[in-house]
């Protein structure tokens, strides 16, 4: 796999190539790559490019001064698009919403449009169940904790947990390539707690999010019918909060659209590119 090292550390990345327009895939916690696994070989004549973000599954750790903080997070995306020459790209973000603070950042110049699938939003930072789990994070030897309790088959499924992400199931194996990294790793597990306590007040997050009316591109929001971490009110609101925002909502699904529906998604999202500039490369060029 790829890497690049940043001013906060070494991201690693997955590159489909070609000469399509550019597609970059932000991810939630503690998850990796893999989570777009079905709806990336969908997107033909597009170069999709997926970072591994440091949210707890990422494999190599990071600098400890390193700011993972929402916000910081938020900055080491741009810095990714940025260094490595991507020119103006489509951010698609699920389940984290963070990178939406590039726009709040001022720092959004590299984003031709934005596409926020059933993503955190406005004060859902973290959401719901994710909450417990931030303070969790705040004891010392929490993250360790619960690294050992999503060995749990009853915890690890939970409908109040990551079960309840997506309708059809998350494989194990693909669950334990993203707990792997903080179960053996000291290091990782101190920067997810950097990141799982990161996110700022509710009045500082609203404020942000005022900040979005600016993004004058393109926004299309994809939100599940059934999601329980993503309030239901959340999708039209945000396709209202950005000038020329449109929401498609998608049913049989909860928050994990790339798992539970992928092929809608893909389909959806093609659309949304090919009607706003963005035709994929053709084969025969």
């Amino acid at each position: 796999m790829p890497r690049i090292e940043l001013s906060s550390g070494p991201i690693d990345y997955q590159d489909s190539g070609g000469e399509g327009p550019v597609l970059v895939f932000g991810h939630g916690p503690p998850m990796n790559e893999s989570q777009w696994r079905k709806v990336v070989p969908l997107l033909d004549g597009y170069r999709c490019v997926l970072p591994t973000l440091p949210l707890g599954g990422h494999r190599q750790p990071m600098n400890p001064d390193a700011d993972l903080s929402q916000r910081g997070v938020a900055r080491l995306l741009g810095e990714f698009i940025e260094s490595l020459g991507l020119g103006r790209v489509t951010l698609v973000l699920n389940d984290w919403g963070g990178g939406q603070f590039l726009v709040s950042e001022g720092q959004d110049q590299h984003i031709a449009r934005l596409v926020l699938v059933a993503c955190e939003a406005f004060d859902n930072f973290p959401p719901g169940p994710a909450k417990a789990m931030s303070k969790v994070c705040k004891v010392p030897g929490g993250v360790w904790l619960l690294t050992r309790l999503m060995r749990v088959p009853a915890l690890r499924h939970s409908r109040r947990g990551y079960g309840g992400m997506s309708l059809r199931g998350i494989p194990d194996e693909i669950m334990d390539d993203w707990f792997a990294p903080a179960t053996r790793s000291r290091a990782i597990r101190r920067d997810f707690a950097k990141f799982a306590t990161g996110a700022p007040d509710s009045r500082t997050l609203l404020a942000w999010s005022e900040r979005l009316r600016d993004f004058d591109r393109p926004v299309l929001v994809v939100w599940a019918t059934e999601d329980r971490l993503m309030p239901r009110e959340h999708g039209p609101r945000l396709a209202e909060l950005y000038p020329r925002g449109r929401l498609v909502e998608i049913a049989d699904s909860s928050t994990l659209i790339p798992e539970d529906q992928p092929e809608l998604l893909a389909r959806t999202l093609i659309d949304f590119l090919v009607e706003t500039g963005a035709e994929p490369a053709r084969r025969d060029r």
